[in-house]
């Protein structure tokens, strides 16, 4: 928790900590507007540069939304639960559902900007997947929007040789998706690592993915894995940080 020089909270995060109390008992629901700078500056008695930090905070733990010339507002948006195991459990694509299924209960999600080509890997994946010098991979890169709001993207890199011919190669890879597919090839994926780590957005990205200033992103590089230990594809993923709790749910 930040304090300044005496030991106690900055006047900024005291009245961001007020509003946030406000935000999470109800009181100012999802879509109500803040009070903005001036009524915090007469409420609390400080200056507009105090007032502008404390809806900054706000605004970097996602809990609120700035509309240019109207004023900032709690985010209507509800964020999305991924559940990092059980999303990837083989009886949720060997069934021909989508690991998305895991999470979405009855929201609405549309993939878009789905692209699929031959080229070179990314270093990262290139590396994971083994890949010589000069041999392709098959890249499907796509878009994730929950509920009207953009929220992931995601590049999946398989070796080409691997996958030539397959429905892996097309936008639409059927019931299942990537693994159910890998798995009619002889490479069904047995064991899954994920890696994550935060920054703040590319320029492409914040475009793609809507983001409000000073939101960061989570980006998650899993790699599914067959039975003979290869690597079968690498998935590097950005995640509007706000938009997501991660969960890991296991038996000790």
């Amino acid at each position: 928790m930040a304090t300044d020089a005496t030991g106690r909270e900055p006047k900024y995060q005291r009245i961001a900590n007020a509003l946030k109390a406000e935000i999470q008992s109800g009181a100012l629901e999802p879509g109500a507007r803040l009070p903005g700078e001036n009524d915090l500056m007469a409420q609390y008695g400080v200056a507009r540069m105090t007032a502008r930090q404390a809806l900054s905070v706000l605004q970097s733990e996602g809990l609120t939304e700035a509309r240019k010339g109207v004023g900032v507002f709690v985010r209507a948006f509800q964020p999305l639960r991924r559940r990092g195991i059980q999303r990837l459990a083989r009886e949720q694509w060997g069934s021909g559902r989508s690991v998305w299924e895991a999470d979405l209960a009855d929201r609405d999600l549309v993939v878009d900007q789905v692209e699929v080509h031959e080229g070179a890997a990314s270093e990262n994946a290139a590396r994971v997947l083994g890949l010589e010098e000069g041999e392709s991979a098959c890249i499907r890169s796509r878009r994730f929007v929950l509920d009207g709001k953009p929220v992931l993207l995601a590049t999946s890199y398989l070796p080409a040789s691997l996958v030539a011919g397959s429905a892996i190669t097309r936008q639409d890879t059927g019931p299942g998706g990537i693994y159910a597919r890998l798995a009619e090839l002889g490479h069904k994926p047995v064991h899954f690592r994920e890696e994550i780590r935060s920054r703040m957005p590319l320029p492409e990205e914040a475009s793609k993915l809507s983001l409000p200033a000073g939101t960061p992103v989570m980006l998650v590089c899993r790699t599914a894995f067959a039975e003979d230990g290869q690597a079968v594809e690498v998935n590097e993923m950005v995640l509007d940080a706000a938009a997501y709790v991660l969960e890991y749910d296991f038996d000790a």
